[in-house]
């Protein structure tokens, strides 16, 4: 049997005019804020999120919103369907204003949920991101070759699921949690991850990230190099009044509950104090 991490409870959640989202749910204390987790585009919500869930959940309602296509339900949407998406989970769960935390691709989709939704996002998380991430000419010749590879996965997905999270896999060596990272992490078929990862090769939020007006807080992986903390830095510079929380790890770092956590509970903080 698969021993896997203790979890809030979960459910499928029927929204109206879009496909069900599968949501884990923390109360938090009575009337405190909510908080919406948008995962990065390997981890699925549980692998991104569990060593954070209890901490959060202590001060906050904490939601956390599985992408389109994750779990093997439906195929991959637009960046643009999931941050839509994640305010129909708010109107689902009675939540009117939400705090949308994001890592990576997480990030790039709640900066996309204030930009289409702004009189519901009270605030911006924004962890291990950027304002756009096709930007060298390495990047771009890579970005050219995942339609093809997400057509090669659908025909062979097994032979997709031996290198997709592979690197998150190798951070669970000689952990009782192993198979359940890598039976979570199996749950998605390749292409509809290698079909996000198209879509976020072609996301960009400079033009208009500037306006941005409510209080945010940019998480910094000091050594991430897939999303190099350049970048991270100059999307908080680009926000008005944005904090910075650097943490010292990886584009991995949200595995490690006693690096991550505190300076993403620091971060919620710092969005929700009183101006």
């Amino acid at each position: 049997m698969t021993v896997g991490p203790a979890l809030p409870p979960g459910r499928r959640l029927a929204l109206t005019g879009r496909p069900a989202v599968f949501v884990r749910e923390v109360a938090g204390p009575v009337g405190a804020p909510a908080l919406v987790l948008l995962h990065g585009l390997t981890a699925s919500a549980d692998l991104n999120w569990f060593p954070s869930f209890g901490a959060l959940g202590r001060e906050f309602r904490v939601v956390s919103a599985e992408h389109r296509g994750y779990g093997g339900v439906g195929q991959a949407g637009t960046l643009e369907e999931c941050a839509d998406d994640a305010v129909a989970v708010a109107d689902a769960l009675g939540i009117d204003r939400l705090i949308a935390v994001g890592y990576s691709m997480g990030g790039a989709i709640a900066q996309l949920t204030w930009r289409r939704h702004p009189d519901r996002v009270r605030g911006l998380v924004l962890c291990a991101t950027s304002t756009g991430f096709r930007v060298t000419g390495r990047e771009r010749a890579k970005a050219a070759t995942l339609r093809a590879s997400a057509a090669a996965s659908r025909r062979a997905p097994a032979i997709g699921n031996r290198f997709v999270g592979a690197t998150l896999v190798r951070r669970f060596a000689g952990s009782p949690l192993r198979p359940w990272a890598v039976a979570e992490l199996r749950r998605h078929h390749p292409a509809v991850i290698l079909d996000y990862a198209r879509a976020l090769a072609g996301f960009s939020s400079g033009s208009w990230i500037g306006g941005v007006d409510v209080p945010a807080a940019v998480v910094v992986a000091a050594r991430d190099v897939l999303v190099p903390p350049d970048r991270q830095r100059a999307l908080a510079r680009a926000i008005p009044g944005a904090t910075v929380h650097p943490v010292d790890g990886d584009h991995g770092v949200f595995l490690d509950a006693d690096r991550f956590t505190p300076v993403l509970i620091e971060a919620c903080r710092a969005v929700t104090a009183p101006a």
